[in-house]
């Protein structure tokens, strides 16, 4: 049977930005270039006060999304829809492409067990989504997620708009026998997937758009934010979360994020980062894993862990670990473990439903950094 979509044409400017990427100079570290590692998929819901500083952020979607382009290339994990929003990139370094692995596959392990949690009655919210594609992939898995919202700059989702628009594919997935898919040049609205553009600093237009987007504060809700809040000035950040934690009866919020910033290799990111324009403005909540876990707390979240990257690389199993350290040999191992030391994933909860998955979330299968490897595992 034919089907139709409902869809406003709208222009739009395939603007990309050309900035160079600055390459970090810092003892071993020549090599590797730490702002591709940022992988700042959802930055664009970053804050900045100045338009400048919000481009600047906004532009991390792309370096992130070729990131995982490249990862997926390279055979690190499966991803058929990624290239409907990311041509050819180049070719990202073995690390930058374990990174983004170990991101990956990081906040899909937090997701299956929460879904299984609660089940298929539950949204999710990804905040700053980019052109993230976890809607798709978890369709692919069996999931019918009751309610799929994602939000960005509306600058940012006015180009994935437009490429789900243009692709029959894409739309498809979305599309529901009973409903339409309804576009405009920012949004998106389907039966049980929305994208919507507003920036996150604004918690009352934020309000709004998730009420257009038909979410239902009673129901068990995921929050997904990978590398936002650090772009976010505290105060605003301390706003949100507030906000989400006031108003929904049971939550979980997974955020991917820096950490350990006041070190000096720390520094060097930074220094990286501010030299592309993104002032990361609410870096002082990552400075240690306890400032992680701060942030959520002074929040009235009712609970938070959090595990440096290397603990959440060791939680992955052995066998799937041994598979991808196979593909590509790694020129400094010890520049890996470096990274992993500078990324986090806390997971913060309201209410009692989530509270007992929590601490299940990375349990050190082996706990060795060996698992890291220079060489390829026989």
């Amino acid at each position: 049977m034919e089907r139709f979509f409902n869809i406003q044409l709208f222009n739009h400017d395939f603007h990309r930005n050309n900035l160079k990427i600055l390459k970090i100079k810092f003892e071993k570290l020549k090599k590797i270039n730490c702002f591709d590692w940022q992988n700042k998929q959802l930055p664009s819901m970053e804050h900045s006060s100045f338009m400048g500083q919000d481009e600047g952020v906004m532009s991390t979607n792309d370096d992130a999304s070729e990131c995982k382009k490249s990862a997926v290339y390279r055979g690190y994990y499966r991803d058929e829809y990624i290239g409907y929003f990311v041509k050819n990139p180049d070719r990202k370094a073995p690390e930058i492409n374990r990174g983004y692995y170990a991101r990956v596959k990081g906040v899909e392990m937090c997701i299956e067990k929460f879904l299984k949690k609660a089940g298929e009655k539950c949204q999710i919210v990804n905040l700053g989504c980019g052109f993230d594609t976890l809607f798709f992939r978890l369709r692919d898995a069996g999931h019918l997620i009751q309610n799929f919202v994602e939000i960005d700059f509306p600058s940012v989702t006015s180009r994935k708009c437009y490429q789900i628009k243009r692709n029959k594919s894409l739309l498809e997935k979305i599309h529901s026998e009973d409903g339409e898919v309804r576009l405009s040049s920012t949004d998106l609205h389907s039966a049980n997937y929305h994208i919507v553009g507003v920036d996150l600093r604004n918690i009352d237009e934020l309000a709004s758009k998730l009420q257009q987007s038909e979410v239902d504060f009673n129901v068990p809700t995921i929050f997904l934010a990978e590398c936002v809040l650090v772009y976010i000035e505290t105060q605003n950040a301390s706003n949100l979360l507030t906000w989400i934690s006031s108003n929904f009866k049971s939550a979980v919020f997974i955020n991917y994020e820096q950490v350990n910033m006041n070190d000096r290799f720390g520094e060097v990111m930074l220094q990286n980062l501010r030299s592309r324009g993104c002032s990361l403005a609410g870096v002082e909540s990552c400075l240690t894993l306890d400032t992680q876990i701060a942030r959520f707390l002074n929040s009235n979240w009712t609970g938070v862990r959090a595990w440096d990257m290397v603990k959440v690389y060791n939680s992955i199993p052995v066998a799937e670990r041994q598979r991808i350290e196979k593909l590509e040999m790694l020129d400094e191992g010890e520049l890996l473990v470096q990274l992993f030391q500078h990324y986090c994933i806390s997971v913060a909860w309201v209410g009692d439903l989530f509270q007992d998955n929590v601490d299940d979330c990375f349990k050190v299968v082996e706990r060795r950094l060996s698992s890291i490897k220079l060489n390829p595992v026989n």
